[in-house]
Protein backbone atom coordinates (compact mmCIF):
# COMPACT_ATOMS: atom_id res chain seq x y z
CA UNK A 1 0.00 0.00 0.00
CA UNK A 2 1.59 3.39 -1.11
CA UNK A 3 1.24 6.55 1.29
CA UNK A 4 -1.19 7.76 -0.73
CA UNK A 5 -3.01 4.83 0.36
CA UNK A 6 -2.25 5.20 3.63
CA UNK A 7 -3.98 8.79 4.23
CA UNK A 8 -7.35 7.72 2.21
CA UNK A 9 -6.46 9.50 -1.13
CA UNK A 10 -8.59 9.49 -3.84
CA UNK A 11 -8.40 10.23 -7.88
CA UNK A 12 -11.62 10.60 -9.61
CA UNK A 13 -12.05 10.88 -13.45
CA UNK A 14 -15.07 12.02 -15.44
CA UNK A 15 -16.54 15.04 -13.89
CA UNK A 16 -20.11 15.00 -14.92
CA UNK A 17 -23.45 15.06 -12.67
CA UNK A 18 -22.13 11.86 -10.90
CA UNK A 19 -18.85 11.94 -10.92
CA UNK A 20 -18.69 15.30 -9.79
CA UNK A 21 -21.24 14.50 -6.37
CA UNK A 22 -18.74 11.52 -5.98
CA UNK A 23 -15.47 13.87 -5.75
CA UNK A 24 -17.63 15.98 -3.21
CA UNK A 25 -18.24 13.24 -1.20
CA UNK A 26 -14.86 12.61 -0.72
CA UNK A 27 -13.99 15.66 -0.51
CA UNK A 28 -16.59 16.12 2.22
CA UNK A 29 -14.91 12.90 4.23
CA UNK A 30 -11.75 14.37 4.22
CA UNK A 31 -10.23 12.39 1.59
CA UNK A 32 -7.38 13.95 -0.78
CA UNK A 33 -8.84 14.36 -4.12
CA UNK A 34 -7.54 14.43 -7.59
CA UNK A 35 -9.57 15.09 -10.10
CA UNK A 36 -9.41 14.70 -14.29
CA UNK A 37 -12.23 15.27 -16.86
CA UNK A 38 -11.80 16.18 -20.66
CA UNK A 39 -13.43 19.29 -20.57
CA UNK A 40 -10.92 20.87 -18.21
CA UNK A 41 -13.17 23.69 -16.79
CA UNK A 42 -15.52 20.89 -15.28
CA UNK A 43 -13.05 20.69 -12.49
CA UNK A 44 -12.99 24.27 -11.89
CA UNK A 45 -15.86 24.10 -8.74
CA UNK A 46 -14.10 21.07 -7.25
CA UNK A 47 -10.73 23.09 -7.37
CA UNK A 48 -12.59 25.46 -5.58
CA UNK A 49 -13.37 23.07 -2.77
CA UNK A 50 -10.56 21.69 -2.49
CA UNK A 51 -9.57 18.98 -5.03
CA UNK A 52 -6.31 18.53 -7.22
CA UNK A 53 -6.80 19.36 -10.48
CA UNK A 54 -4.56 16.96 -12.87
CA UNK A 55 -3.58 17.90 -16.50
CA UNK A 56 -3.27 14.22 -17.30
CA UNK A 57 -4.78 11.10 -16.58
CA UNK A 58 -1.27 9.34 -15.79
CA UNK A 59 -0.76 12.88 -13.71
CA UNK A 60 -4.19 11.78 -11.88
CA UNK A 61 -3.26 8.03 -11.38
CA UNK A 62 0.19 8.65 -10.02
CA UNK A 63 -1.21 10.76 -7.25
CA UNK A 64 -2.01 7.74 -5.03
CA UNK A 65 -4.72 6.28 -3.85
CA UNK A 66 -7.88 4.38 -5.42
CA UNK A 67 -8.82 5.56 -9.11
CA UNK A 68 -12.71 6.08 -9.17
CA UNK A 69 -13.91 6.32 -12.79
CA UNK A 70 -17.11 7.76 -13.75
CA UNK A 71 -17.68 8.27 -17.32
CA UNK A 72 -20.19 7.44 -20.08
CA UNK A 73 -19.68 4.53 -20.86
CA UNK A 74 -17.71 1.87 -21.45
CA UNK A 75 -15.91 2.58 -24.42
CA UNK A 76 -14.50 6.20 -22.86
CA UNK A 77 -13.63 4.07 -19.92
CA UNK A 78 -11.51 1.92 -22.23
CA UNK A 79 -10.05 5.37 -24.14
CA UNK A 80 -9.06 6.96 -20.72
CA UNK A 81 -7.35 4.45 -19.33
CA UNK A 82 -5.29 3.49 -22.10
CA UNK A 83 -3.78 7.10 -21.55
CA UNK A 84 -2.62 6.37 -18.58
CA UNK A 85 -0.37 4.27 -19.48
CA UNK A 86 2.21 2.16 -17.04
CA UNK A 87 0.70 4.51 -14.62
CA UNK A 88 -1.74 2.21 -13.94
CA UNK A 89 0.08 -1.28 -12.99
CA UNK A 90 -0.27 -2.13 -9.65
CA UNK A 91 -3.30 0.65 -8.81
CA UNK A 92 -6.91 0.24 -7.75
CA UNK A 93 -9.31 0.91 -10.34
CA UNK A 94 -12.96 0.71 -9.24
CA UNK A 95 -15.52 2.15 -12.33
CA UNK A 96 -18.24 3.16 -11.55
CA UNK A 97 -19.31 4.02 -14.90
CA UNK A 98 -22.72 2.45 -16.72
CA UNK A 99 -22.16 -0.62 -19.33
CA UNK A 100 -23.47 -3.91 -19.34
CA UNK A 101 -22.12 -6.99 -17.58
CA UNK A 102 -20.02 -8.22 -21.02
CA UNK A 103 -18.14 -4.97 -20.98
CA UNK A 104 -17.36 -5.34 -17.29
CA UNK A 105 -16.23 -8.43 -17.36
CA UNK A 106 -13.94 -7.82 -20.26
CA UNK A 107 -12.76 -4.89 -18.70
CA UNK A 108 -11.89 -6.87 -15.65
CA UNK A 109 -10.44 -9.77 -17.75
CA UNK A 110 -7.99 -6.34 -19.34
CA UNK A 111 -7.26 -5.06 -15.82
CA UNK A 112 -5.45 -8.22 -15.01
CA UNK A 113 -3.80 -8.72 -17.95
CA UNK A 114 -1.85 -5.50 -16.28
CA UNK A 115 -1.55 -5.73 -13.26
CA UNK A 116 -4.28 -3.42 -12.14
CA UNK A 117 -6.73 -4.66 -9.55
CA UNK A 118 -9.93 -3.94 -10.49
CA UNK A 119 -13.76 -3.30 -8.89
CA UNK A 120 -16.75 -3.00 -10.42
CA UNK A 121 -19.56 -1.19 -9.45
CA UNK A 122 -22.82 0.44 -9.54
CA UNK A 123 -24.70 3.59 -8.13
CA UNK A 124 -27.74 2.95 -7.16
CA UNK A 125 -28.51 6.83 -6.09
CA UNK A 126 -29.19 9.93 -7.67
CA UNK A 127 -25.99 12.41 -7.79
CA UNK A 128 -27.69 14.51 -4.79
CA UNK A 129 -28.39 12.18 -2.68
CA UNK A 130 -24.32 10.84 -2.76
CA UNK A 131 -22.70 10.73 0.62
CA UNK A 132 -26.40 10.44 2.24
CA UNK A 133 -27.94 8.05 4.10
CA UNK A 134 -30.50 6.91 1.03
CA UNK A 135 -27.29 5.95 -0.93
CA UNK A 136 -25.88 2.68 -1.95
CA UNK A 137 -23.58 1.16 -4.01
CA UNK A 138 -23.11 -2.16 -5.02
CA UNK A 139 -19.50 -3.71 -5.59
CA UNK A 140 -18.19 -6.78 -8.05
CA UNK A 141 -15.16 -8.11 -8.20
CA UNK A 142 -12.47 -9.16 -5.26
CA UNK A 143 -14.30 -9.15 -1.96
CA UNK A 144 -10.86 -7.98 -0.31
CA UNK A 145 -10.65 -4.86 -2.86
CA UNK A 146 -13.72 -3.36 -1.59
CA UNK A 147 -12.69 -4.55 2.51
CA UNK A 148 -9.43 -2.12 1.83
CA UNK A 149 -10.74 0.41 0.63
CA UNK A 150 -13.66 0.53 2.34
CA UNK A 151 -12.38 3.70 4.63
CA UNK A 152 -12.86 5.50 1.28
CA UNK A 153 -15.24 4.27 -0.54
CA UNK A 154 -17.72 3.89 2.26
CA UNK A 155 -17.68 7.85 2.20
CA UNK A 156 -19.79 7.89 -1.01
CA UNK A 157 -22.81 6.04 0.37
CA UNK A 158 -24.09 4.35 4.03
CA UNK A 159 -24.87 1.07 2.45
CA UNK A 160 -21.78 -0.40 0.37
CA UNK A 161 -22.96 -3.87 -0.52
CA UNK A 162 -20.58 -6.86 -2.46
CA UNK A 163 -22.47 -8.41 -4.53
CA UNK A 164 -19.83 -11.28 -5.68
CA UNK A 165 -16.39 -11.78 -7.09
CA UNK A 166 -17.93 -12.18 -10.80
CA UNK A 167 -17.17 -8.55 -12.02
CA UNK A 168 -20.60 -8.36 -14.11
CA UNK A 169 -22.63 -9.07 -10.96
CA UNK A 170 -22.86 -4.76 -10.50
CA UNK A 171 -24.23 -4.08 -13.29
CA UNK A 172 -26.51 -6.96 -13.69
CA UNK A 173 -28.31 -5.15 -10.69
CA UNK A 174 -28.02 -1.79 -12.55
CA UNK A 175 -29.75 -2.94 -15.51
CA UNK A 176 -32.26 -5.06 -13.58
CA UNK A 177 -33.40 -1.83 -11.28
CA UNK A 178 -33.07 0.44 -14.26
CA UNK A 179 -36.01 -2.12 -16.28
CA UNK A 180 -38.01 -1.68 -12.90
CA UNK A 181 -37.98 2.03 -13.14
CA UNK A 182 -38.70 2.62 -17.26
CA UNK A 183 -41.47 0.07 -16.98
CA UNK A 184 -43.11 1.64 -13.71
CA UNK A 185 -42.55 5.02 -15.02
CA UNK A 186 -43.65 4.09 -18.54
CA UNK A 187 -47.04 2.69 -16.60
CA UNK A 188 -47.89 6.04 -14.28
CA UNK A 189 -47.55 8.40 -17.41
CA UNK A 190 -49.77 5.92 -19.59
CA UNK A 191 -52.16 6.50 -16.50
CA UNK A 192 -51.63 10.30 -16.12
CA UNK A 193 -52.46 10.77 -20.15
CA UNK A 194 -55.54 8.13 -19.52
CA UNK A 195 -57.05 10.38 -16.75
CA UNK A 196 -55.97 13.46 -18.74
CA UNK A 197 -58.14 13.01 -21.71
CA UNK A 198 -61.07 13.83 -18.47
CA UNK A 199 -58.93 16.91 -17.71
CA UNK A 200 -58.29 14.96 -14.52
CA UNK A 201 -55.21 16.91 -13.26
CA UNK A 202 -51.70 14.51 -12.42
CA UNK A 203 -52.17 15.68 -8.63
CA UNK A 204 -54.98 14.66 -8.22
CA UNK A 205 -54.47 11.40 -9.73
CA UNK A 206 -51.49 10.72 -7.26
CA UNK A 207 -52.85 9.55 -4.15
CA UNK A 208 -54.20 6.65 -5.84
CA UNK A 209 -51.64 5.71 -7.72
CA UNK A 210 -49.08 6.31 -4.52
CA UNK A 211 -51.61 3.88 -2.51
CA UNK A 212 -51.84 1.44 -5.79
CA UNK A 213 -47.86 1.40 -5.31
CA UNK A 214 -47.86 0.54 -2.15
CA UNK A 215 -50.32 -2.26 -2.52
CA UNK A 216 -48.35 -3.47 -5.66
CA UNK A 217 -44.86 -3.62 -3.60
CA UNK A 218 -46.61 -5.69 -1.30
CA UNK A 219 -46.93 -8.08 -3.82
CA UNK A 220 -43.52 -8.42 -4.93
CA UNK A 221 -42.02 -10.82 -2.30
CA UNK A 222 -45.17 -13.22 -3.16
CA UNK A 223 -43.98 -12.98 -6.74
CA UNK A 224 -40.27 -14.05 -5.91
CA UNK A 225 -41.58 -16.60 -3.94
CA UNK A 226 -43.03 -18.22 -7.15
CA UNK A 227 -40.69 -17.27 -9.63
CA UNK A 228 -38.21 -19.28 -7.29
CA UNK A 229 -40.73 -21.93 -7.13
CA UNK A 230 -41.90 -22.36 -10.79
CA UNK A 231 -45.18 -22.50 -8.98
CA UNK A 232 -47.78 -19.81 -10.89
CA UNK A 233 -50.54 -20.75 -8.98
CA UNK A 234 -53.34 -18.44 -8.16
CA UNK A 235 -56.73 -17.53 -6.38
CA UNK A 236 -56.67 -13.77 -7.17
CA UNK A 237 -55.83 -13.31 -10.93
CA UNK A 238 -55.18 -15.20 -14.01
CA UNK A 239 -53.77 -14.50 -16.56
CA UNK A 240 -57.43 -15.25 -18.49
CA UNK A 241 -58.33 -12.29 -16.66
CA UNK A 242 -55.75 -9.97 -17.20
CA UNK A 243 -55.88 -10.74 -20.94
CA UNK A 244 -59.31 -9.25 -21.28
CA UNK A 245 -58.37 -6.32 -18.54
CA UNK A 246 -55.46 -5.18 -20.87
CA UNK A 247 -57.54 -5.71 -23.85
CA UNK A 248 -60.31 -3.12 -22.19
CA UNK A 249 -57.67 -0.84 -21.22
CA UNK A 250 -55.31 -0.65 -24.33
CA UNK A 251 -59.26 0.15 -25.99
CA UNK A 252 -60.05 2.76 -23.95
CA UNK A 253 -56.75 4.49 -24.33
CA UNK A 254 -57.09 4.07 -28.11
CA UNK A 255 -61.03 5.37 -27.56
CA UNK A 256 -59.72 8.75 -25.87
CA UNK A 257 -57.08 9.39 -28.14
CA UNK A 258 -53.23 8.43 -26.53
CA UNK A 259 -50.85 6.27 -27.43
CA UNK A 260 -50.64 2.22 -26.27
CA UNK A 261 -46.59 1.82 -26.68
CA UNK A 262 -46.38 1.32 -23.07
CA UNK A 263 -48.57 -1.15 -22.97
CA UNK A 264 -47.74 -3.48 -26.13
CA UNK A 265 -44.77 -5.62 -24.61
CA UNK A 266 -47.19 -6.72 -21.59
CA UNK A 267 -50.04 -7.61 -23.45
CA UNK A 268 -47.76 -9.88 -25.90
CA UNK A 269 -46.71 -11.57 -23.30
CA UNK A 270 -49.80 -12.50 -21.31
CA UNK A 271 -51.50 -13.01 -24.84
CA UNK A 272 -48.64 -15.58 -25.64
CA UNK A 273 -48.31 -17.73 -22.18
CA UNK A 274 -52.24 -17.96 -22.21
CA UNK A 275 -51.88 -19.03 -26.10
CA UNK A 276 -49.78 -21.88 -24.48
CA UNK A 277 -52.48 -23.06 -21.90
CA UNK A 278 -51.59 -21.18 -19.11
CA UNK A 279 -54.48 -18.81 -18.75
CA UNK A 280 -55.03 -20.19 -15.15
CA UNK A 281 -51.86 -19.01 -14.00
CA UNK A 282 -50.78 -15.90 -12.02
CA UNK A 283 -48.79 -13.22 -13.55
CA UNK A 284 -45.69 -14.16 -12.45
CA UNK A 285 -45.91 -17.29 -15.00
CA UNK A 286 -44.98 -14.72 -17.77
CA UNK A 287 -41.26 -14.81 -16.17
CA UNK A 288 -41.24 -18.12 -18.57
CA UNK A 289 -42.18 -16.03 -21.82
CA UNK A 290 -38.93 -13.59 -20.75
CA UNK A 291 -37.19 -16.20 -20.61
CA UNK A 292 -37.91 -18.30 -23.71
CA UNK A 293 -37.97 -15.42 -26.04
CA UNK A 294 -39.48 -16.28 -29.38
CA UNK A 295 -37.74 -15.51 -32.97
Amino acid sequence: MTAAENTGAVTVIGLGLMGSALARAFLAGGHPTTVWNRTVRKADPLVAEGAVRADSVAEAVAAGGVVVLSLIDYTAVREVLATAGDALRSTTVVNLSSGTVREARELAAWAAERNIRYLDGSVMAVPQTVGGPDAVVVYSGPGELLDEHRPVLGRLAATSLHLGDDPGLALLYENALAGMLWTTLGGFLQALALVGTEKVPAADFLAFAAQWHTTLGALLPVVAEEVDAGRYTTDVSTLDMNKRAIAHLIETSRAQGIGVDALGGMRSLIERRVADGHGSESLSGLIEVIRNPRG
